[in-house]
């Protein structure tokens, strides 16, 4: 069992003992812990958005956490199925407290977890989180009286709110989109994504969508993660010639990945790079990502004679750089975009709808669309952490080894080569250590994630 309590919020395995798992307890009592940080900071704070994914689940842990935040006191507008953009949206447009969004995102069917966001729809700081956690730990909460109880309200809304809402983006051409009379298939991993994307698809104008795993049962068709090894019936059916692009998203709808017209993948890396592309020719201005993503957004960004900044590795740490120096797109190299026209989140709506408007645009086959971008690989790997090993005492080990090269070692640590880079950090949100690393090729980049993990094999 495994219980991950992180700045990405509380993430856990399904059942077990308390305090090993994400069991029922635990569930309420984080549940009551956020309830209780939230009044603290807002005395007068009343309500609170419930979303979930379709994970088989959710029900159970939306009964929980709606039943907990009903006895501390809080009315809860539930929106049913939703996306997480979808419920960060919900939040202010609600004019909620905060909200909850109960998804494990891309980890597989056996966990769960509670995303916890302040009233701007927003994931909650580091020191916040650590807030609720010490919260949590000391259950140092208190329940409401009996007439003092909260309300739960039901309003299914709101997944078709959000699309209307990407639908008038003014850098949203659903007449481009319509008369390019696209095909578009979907993979949406039988999670709510298969009730939002093919709907999202034809508001746009899209007329032939082709539905893979898009029945919101919960049962995984494959593992979820939405990476090249996961997707293999998406790219079959792209290589048959039956669609223009293929679109893949996580349980969540938080990330894009997309699929070329050949069936091979554009790569989750450069889903960003294009939209970033697209906004900065329309909207020029500055543009982040984090640490862990491609030098591709940098080298496009600089091509629009704009700025780039890295950022720490969670969408938290890149809103705020976000915010910090005014960019106008941003996200992480995971296939997750951040466009603030709309929202500080990761959305994968608005990734499809800027996407499919700049394939409109350019008339061009989505493979010659990658063509013209930098020419990057990179490599994601990890390894497996058990309790002895000293994941600090590593990592500073690794910064003195490669002491003479450019380190960056604000999230974990970063080493850039003149024409290549390696990123190391302990996971948010699994046991593990993460090791990404870019170069000019795979083979470049796989040989030098292989050198990193021969050197943190020899120091631990």
């Amino acid at each position: 069992m495994s219980l991950i309590k992180s700045i990405s919020g509380i993430r856990g395995t399904i059942g077990g003992r308390s305090g090993e798992g994400l069991g029922g307890v635990d569930i309420v009592k984080f549940t009551a812990a956020y309830a209780e940080f939230i009044r603290r900071h807002n005395p007068a704070a009343k309500r609170i958005a419930v979303g979930r994914d379709a994970r088989i689940s959710g029900r159970m842990v939306d009964h929980l956490v709606t039943g907990t935040l009903m006895a501390m006191g809080f009315d809860v507008i539930n929106i049913g199925l939703a996306t997480t953009p979808t419920t960060e949206l919900a939040v202010t447009g609600l004019g909620a407290d905060g909200g909850i969004i109960l998804t494990a995102s891309h980890n597989p069917v056996q966990w769960n977890a509670l995303k916890l966001l302040n009233s701007r729809g927003e994931f909650l700081s580091d020191a916040e989180g650590k807030e609720v956690i010490a919260i949590a730990d000391a259950e140092d909460f208190t329940f409401a009286e009996v007439f003092a109880l909260g309300q739960e309200y039901k309003d299914e809304t709101w997944a078709m709110r959000h699309i209307e809402m990407v639908k008038n983006l003014p850098l949203v051409d659903c007449e481009a989109i319509a008369k390019a009379g696209f095909t578009v298939a979907v993979d949406a991993v039988n999670s709510v994504g298969g009730i939002v994307i093919p709907q999202l698809l034809r508001e746009l104008g899209v007329k032939n969508v082709i539905e893979l795993n898009c029945e919101a049962t919960g049962h995984f068709a494959h593992t979820p993660e939405p990476i090249p090894e996961n997707l293999t019936q998406i790219s079959d059916l792209m290589k048959e010639g039956v669609a223009d692009v293929g679109f893949v998203v996580d349980p969540d709808v938080d990330r894009l990945a997309i699929v070329m017209e050949n069936g091979e993948m554009f790569v989750e890396e450069y889903t960003l790079v294009a939209v970033a592309d697209y906004v900065l020719s329309k909207t020029p201005g500055s543009t982040v990502s984090n640490l862990s993503s491609s030098r591709a957004l940098r080298d496009v960004t600089e091509r629009h004679g704009c700025t780039y900044s890295a950022a720490a590795v969670g969408e938290v740490n890149v809103v705020t750089k976000m915010k910090e120096t005014g960019a106008v797109i941003g996200g992480e190299g995971n296939g997750g975009v951040i466009y603030p026209e709309l929202h500080y989140g990761r959305d994968a709506l608005v990734g499809v709808a800027l996407f499919l408007t700049l394939l409109a645009k350019e008339g061009k086959k989505v493979s010659e669309l990658k063509a013209g971008y930098p020419k990057y690989a990179i490599a994601k790997n990890k390894i497996q952490l058990t309790p002895e090993i000293d994941v600090d005492a590593i990592l500073e080990a690794v910064k003195e080894r490669y002491s003479n090269e450019k380190i960056t070692d604000i999230d974990g640590v970063k080493i850039d080569f003149a024409d290549s880079w390696v990123h190391l950090r302990k996971s948010n949100t699994e046991p593990i250590i993460r090791i990404y690393s870019e170069a000019a090729t795979m083979e470049e980049a796989d040989r030098l994630a292989e050198d990193i993990k021969k050197v943190i094999a020899s120091l631990a």
